[in-house]
């Protein structure tokens, strides 16, 4: 009985091709779809239907009559995620790279830690930009888990001239008066 519909695409690896894409499966870092992506490409190269590819990998024949589609008409570049809809990104990744070392590694001058205005003023970017920053690498500047002895100088000075003496307990004397 012959199948109807349309003819499988045919579809041959260049050893290039082929090194890279077991690279992409193989590799830990990997995203997960290109993982898969390159795994189906693999199977459609070993001659298998879409059909035994999608039971193979777990996946629609459709999904893989896409990927199929999209290797023989772009090669490996076809397998990479097209840009998504929206606005583009104007912080760059060295600009986020940068606020983070220099949020763990230094200190503000005449500060104990970076609070968002300072970061902001050092590295041109807005303080709800450090914000975003911060709390996606999970960055609390202004909790320590050891004490910081303030760099002040006259510290010592400023928390004598600030302490309020201690008041006496109610009562005076220490002992109840009778009288």
């Amino acid at each position: 009985m012959a199948k109807t519909g349309r003819p499988k695409t045919e579809l041959t690896l260049t050893p290039e091709e082929c090194e890279q894409l077991v690279r992409w499966e193989r590799r830990r870092k990997s995203s997960q779809a290109l993982a898969l992506r390159s795994r189906i490409v693999l199977a459609c190269a070993e001659g298998h239907s879409n059909k035994d590819v999608a039971a193979l990998c777990g996946v629609s024949q459709p999904t893989v009559g896409k990927w199929r589609r999209r290797f023989c008409e772009l090669r490996l570049d076809g397998l990479c995620d097209e840009p998504r809809p929206g606005r583009p990104r104007t912080i760059t990744v060295e600009q986020v790279e940068r606020v983070v070392v220099e949020t763990l590694e230094s200190t503000p001058e005449n500060a104990t830690h970076w609070s968002r205005r300072k970061m902001a003023e050092r590295s041109g970017l807005s303080r709800s930009t450090i914000g975003r920053i911060w709390g996606a690498f999970g960055l609390q500047p202004h909790r320590a888990e050891t004490f910081k002895l303030s760099t002040d100088p006259l510290f010592v000075e400023k928390v004598y001239e600030h302490r309020r003496p201690v008041p006496e307990p109610a009562g005076g004397g220490g002992g109840a008066e009778r009288g």
